[in-house]
């Protein structure tokens, strides 16, 4: 039918457009009724006008399908001064070009991936996917991730507030943190007195090399982290956590054989943190006060063939920044650890550093002031100063950062 309508209306116009030439008159007449006639045949059938988006196939919709894609860049250059026998140096450094993946698979579960490329190697930082809603409040996790000890470790670098994490949580769990393979569940336990409480419980491969690098029957560790936190006022914002970390190590080194035997292994950590952000000037004044503790129990065979032993460290940061304009932010984190002392620490058999070392009294100490520019959501730039001494535990250093930070995509700077 609209096919119809379109050729007549075409003949006619054609027609008008043959007219004489030397008859004006009779020319406007005509072609003023063709265009009435017109007129009236377009509006006689409306129904018979395509739609605009009529398309039927859907091809051209399968690009949501597609996860969104992010890339986040980490540049650092350091300059080092070593009060030890080595000469200051500088050194530039791509910490990582970091891929991030993250897409619905159904209305019920969501999958992230996060993978960081180097000048030398490539690895596989996190992917998993989440089902929520499996119970009231309940979400289970199942992939690889960055497991809830604490808050920062949780945390991608790219993401932090310093350059690196604190020095307790590298000094227990290496430079890394704790991310292994398993299953994650989190209950959002309803409120209670004004106070909201979260607990998560995760069962993983116990393969932290520091903590689990005598688990060759690949026993899985648990984890539990409880969380409580609360509004104190319209501005600020407090919150309590507990977690606690459980595994075993069967593999041991005496003296010229290797002991197969279980020990037990246990971390403990708390974790506290205010904000104080006012309502009214949000994004230009802010405060931020955290603080960690770590503590490790390990039970060991002693490499040097007295038997049973155990190694106990601890150590715990504090950071005070404040958000001073809407691009900057100054701060400064204090780190400390204390090692176990055990004459066998650094034999040939078996290495227990940095959790045990051979020096009484042992212990180390960091202090990090840094300053933080936000040029945009974008990119992020960087200057901290480390200076790390004590007794025991290596020599006096110095250090200056320079940190440049990217994000391209639709996540920015997501810090897990």
């Amino acid at each position: 039918m609209y096919h119809r309508h379109c050729v007549l209306v075409l003949i006619a116009l054609l027609i008008a457009s043959c007219l004489p030439a030397h008859c004006p008159a009779q020319e406007a007449g005509t072609a003023d009724s063709l265009r009435a006639a017109a007129r009236r045949l377009t509006q006689s059938a409306p129904d018979a006008l395509p739609k605009e988006g009529g398309f039927t196939s859907g091809a051209l919709g399968l690009q949501r399908l597609n996860p969104e894609i992010s890339v986040t860049g980490d540049i650092l250059w350091s300059q080092t001064d070593d009060t030890g026998d080595a000469d200051a140096y500088s050194d530039f450094l791509l910490r990582g070009l970091g891929l991030h993946f993250e897409a619905y698979l159904d209305p019920f579960t969501k999958f992230k991936a996060a993978a960081s490329l180097s000048e030398h190697d490539a690895h596989l930082g996190e992917a998993y996917m989440t089902r929520f809603g499996i119970l009231p409040h309940v979400s289970v996790t199942l992939g690889k991730f960055r497991q809830q000890f604490g808050v920062v470790n949780r945390w991608h670098k790219h993401g932090l507030d310093q350059v690196d994490f604190p020095m307790p949580l590298r000094m227990v769990f290496g430079n890394g943190g704790l991310n292994q393979v398993g299953a994650s569940m989190d209950w959002t336990i309803p409120s209670l007195a004004g106070f909201s409480h979260e607990l998560t419980a995760q069962f993983t491969d116990a393969e932290n090399p520091c903590i689990f690098g005598g688990n060759t029957d690949q026993q899985p560790a648990g984890l539990a982290h409880y969380k409580l936190f609360r509004d104190i006022t319209d501005s600020t914002y407090a919150e309590l956590g507990l977690s606690g970390l459980a595994g075993r190590n069967n593999e041991w080194t005496v003296l010229d054989a290797v002991v197969d035997e279980g020990r037990n292994v246990v971390v403990f950590g708390a974790d506290f943190t205010v904000l104080w952000e006012p309502t009214a000037k949000m994004r230009y004044r802010n405060l931020t006060w955290r603080t960690e503790a770590y503590a490790l129990d390990k039970d060991i065979i002693a490499p040097d063939g007295t038997g049973p032993d155990n190694i106990k460290a601890w150590g715990a940061y504090s950071y005070l920044e404040s958000k001073v304009s809407r691009t900057l932010i100054l701060g400064v984190r204090g780190d400390y650890f204390e090692p176990d002392v055990k004459p066998y620490a650094d034999s040939e058999i078996a290495s227990f550093s940095p959790h045990a070392v051979t020096e009484d009294g042992a212990y180390r100490w960091q202090a990090a002031p840094y300053v933080t520019w936000h040029q945009s959501p974008f990119v992020h730039f960087r200057v901290e100063y480390d200076h790390s001494d004590g007794e025991g535990t290596g020599p006096e250093e110095r250090r200056v950062w320079l940190q440049c930070i990217f994000a391209a995509g639709p996540h920015k700077h997501e810090r897990y």
